[in-house]
């Protein structure tokens, strides 16, 4: 099943019976090449703020964890881009978005960039 039907599926499901995927119902590992649908794309991997507090992965199998300062997993969810934008789906029910701009990732007021270009804390 194409990328996009997987996540319509998904989105109906959710919207028809909200709470009735488990988390353990989507995995953080893609079925296949075609469900993940972005094994290699370019903004895959780990995005930070200039301070290191918040770090947002972005996984091949359309999935992201984000953590804040000593929280890991404080926020999870699924995500798309289509071009340069991405729209979030929180686990908890929330929607966001962002744009990449640049290398640099615009989301929530805030910056991120590549965790290569941010230097560590100290």
């Amino acid at each position: 099943m194409p990328r996009n039907d997987i996540a319509l599926v998904l989105a109906v499901a959710m919207a028809a019976a909200p709470g009735a995927l488990a988390q353990s119902d989507i995995s953080d590992q893609p079925r296949s090449k075609e469900a993940a649908g972005m094994t290699t794309h370019p903004y895959l991997g780990m995005w930070v703020t200039k301070d290191g507090h918040i770090r947002q992965e972005l996984l091949p199998s359309g999935r992201y964890d984000e953590a804040r300062g000593s929280r890991r997993s404080a926020y999870r969810g699924r995500y798309e881009i289509r071009g340069n934008k991405i729209d979030y789906w929180d686990d908890t029910g929330f929607t966001a978005d962002g744009e990449f701009i640049d290398g640099v990732l615009h989301h929530g007021g805030m910056l991120f960039y590549r965790e290569e270009q941010v230097k560590p804390r100290p």
